[in-house]
């Protein structure tokens, strides 16, 4: 006897944001499972960061649904908040405190034990001990990036979103923070959905990629499924096309299993 399959982390059905006229998110299905790495890739405006915000319940849907952990954000924020977290170089955090303030207040919200330790770990691991006594606006942009990615793992997220994770770093130091990644996934079993113009990125990180463009998912499947597909050497040539709405390596329409081939999605975008 088999049992029932595993509820995924993150279910979203028909999911649209809509601003005034303007459809950011124009009705995407998708599902990330227990432990996967995802991607949403596209273009700017094509709705990532649209997408993220409803996923943690600072935007209401205009239509459709999403469930973490199997609760309805819209309706039960407050009970899948806990679980995960966030971090975008975008997000200001404040200015005037220091790093280790800023992380000291962080962890009081999230109602964080022992939340020394948890400070003095992510100093260690992401090479903030340096920095804990400087205020958060005189860093670096890549600086910041750090302290954002330190602020989110604090309450070691079950589920972490995550916007151009490693925006402004040196390759270097994006190297390691990209390792740390990978490390965290395998200790703590983490889900992952992931933001990102990086190409190479997303190629080491992500079992799945989610193609948008213009509010629509437009192909989506692993990476290297993707760039055979398309018949390219690398992801960011398979973005290219997409984004550029050029067809694949078979000479055929994009597939696009999550949101419809090109003509439907165009179709989808006429209607009323």
């Amino acid at each position: 006897m088999t049992g029932k399959p595993e509820q995924p982390v993150i279910q979203v059905e028909g999911l649209v944001k809509r601003f005034d006229a303007i459809d950011a998110v124009n009705g995407i299905s998708f599902a990330v499972a227990k432990g996967e790495t995802a991607a949403l890739l596209g273009g700017n405006g094509a709705g990532k960061t649209t997408t993220l915000s409803v996923l943690l319940g600072l935007l209401l849907p205009t239509a459709g649904f999403i469930r973490v952990f199997g609760e309805d954000v819209a309706r039960h924020r407050h009970r899948v908040l806990p679980r995960m977290n966030f971090s975008s170089p975008y997000v200001a955090l404040p200015r005037r405190l220091t790093v280790e303030e800023n992380l000291i207040v962080f962890g009081h919200l999230y109602g964080l034990d022992r939340l020394r330790e948890r400070i003095e770990a992510m100093a260690r691991d992401l090479d903030l001990a340096p920095l804990l006594g400087r205020p958060t606006g005189d860093l670096s942009a890549g600086q910041v990036t750090r302290v954002a990615l330190a602020k989110a793992l604090l309450n070691e997220p079950q589920l972490l979103l995550l916007d151009e994770p490693t925006v402004s770093l040196d390759p270097d130091t994006a190297d390691w923070v990209r390792g740390y990644l990978e490390t965290y996934r395998a200790r703590t079993g983490a889900t992952i959905l992931l933001a990102s113009h990086n190409m190479a990125e997303v190629e080491r990180l992500c079992d799945r990629v989610m193609m948008m463009r213009e509010g629509l998912i437009v192909d989506s499947g692993p990476p290297g499924e993707l760039i055979r597909r398309y018949g390219r050497d690398t992801l960011e040539e398979v973005f290219l096309d997409i984004a550029r709405r050029r067809r694949d390596g078979n000479d055929r329409p994009q597939d696009g299993r999550d949101g419809g081939d090109g003509a439907a999605a165009d179709a989808a975008r006429a209607r009323p």
